[in-house]
């Protein structure tokens, strides 16, 4: 199999896990730096450039989209899709996943229980909307990630006073949103790693000190954990209804049951120091399969 990683760079340690088990495996691959890449723009010739030169055909690509380059890189994955490249990420996909609205949007569609959500426009909503969520209560960017742009105010000046901030400095118009906080999860939630059907991993994520994020980029610390059977169906609901086979699926046990905080395009492989498992050699196994099996029938018409 010839395999495009889409990565920021060969230096990156869940890029080199990837390389590391494709090239085991016996296949061709090759990290492409999709910062780097320009698009020629034909619909008879969808083509890729990279550092000047054309990009080859592919088997299938990897997508390693950055938060903070989602657009762009989606755009070079909507390209290798033109060309009917498999690719173990959509476009459309990992964009959805981006947006933190629209993600929600999307697992109340398919009942996937998550924290209570609100989001407004409007600073003279504020009230309205503290009454229907209570207090304390989370704020957060609609596209923030690792664990920024998120805060925790526990009265009703605070939430007022952050909230106000962030309409008025929010010049991107990025949409904010209100969570329930869970008083019992607090500090603490779960990474699933999901690859296709299963889960290949899960840790347990814990602040080290009163913070309220548990996300390793803010100094959490990762502990393997056994997950229930419930806990993993919820797990690969929520990927299934954001369209992703491979993905980190953050979780909180609550009172009534495991709550879907987030799903992640493009998880970090801090998962496997932490656990022990090897994840990496799951992600190729399950392209190598799905790209084999999706180029055989577009080889014989189907």
């Amino acid at each position: 199999m010839k395999l495009a990683i889409l990565s920021n760079g060969p230096g990156n340690y869940s890029t080199k896990r990837l390389v590391e088990e494709a090239k085991k495996r016996g296949h061709e691959v090759e990290v492409i730096k999709y910062k780097n890449c320009y698009l020629a723009l034909d619909d008879k010739h969808p083509d890729v450039y990279y550092n000047g030169e054309k990009l080859p055909k592919y088997d299938a690509i990897l997508p390693r989209i950055s938060n903070n380059m989602t657009r762009y890189g989606c755009a070079v994955v909507r390209q290798f899709e033109m060309q009917g490249v498999y690719t173990s990420a959509a476009s459309v996909a990992i964009t959805r996943a981006r947006d933190k609205l629209r993600a929600a949007q999307i697992l109340a569609k398919y009942d996937v229980d998550t924290p209570k959500t609100l989001v407004s426009r409007n600073t003279s909503d504020i009230d309205d909307l503290l009454e229907q969520i209570g207090l304390p209560v989370i704020i957060k960017l609609a596209t923030g990630t690792h664990g920024n742009g998120v805060i925790l105010a526990d009265t009703r000046k605070a939430a007022k006073s952050a909230l106000q901030a962030f309409y008025l400095y929010n010049e991107d118009g990025t949409n904010i949103l209100l969570q329930e906080f869970i008083k019992e999860s607090a500090g603490t939630d779960i990474r699933a790693f999901v690859v296709g059907n299963r889960v290949v991993a899960s840790m347990q994520r814990a602040s080290l000190d009163d913070d309220f994020r548990s996300n390793l980029h803010q100094g959490g610390q990762g502990t393997p954990i056994k997950l229930t059977d419930e806990e993993k169906k919820v797990a690969i609901k929520a990927a299934r209804a954001m369209g992703l086979h491979i993905c980190g699926v953050d979780l909180m046990r609550s009172t009534r049951g495991p709550l879907v905080l987030e799903v992640n395009a493009s998880p970090g492989f801090g998962i496997e120091k932490v656990t022990g498992r090897d994840v990496a050699s799951k992600i190729i196994e399950y392209i190598e399969h799905n790209a084999s099996r999706r180029n055989g029938k577009d080889r014989v018409g189907a």
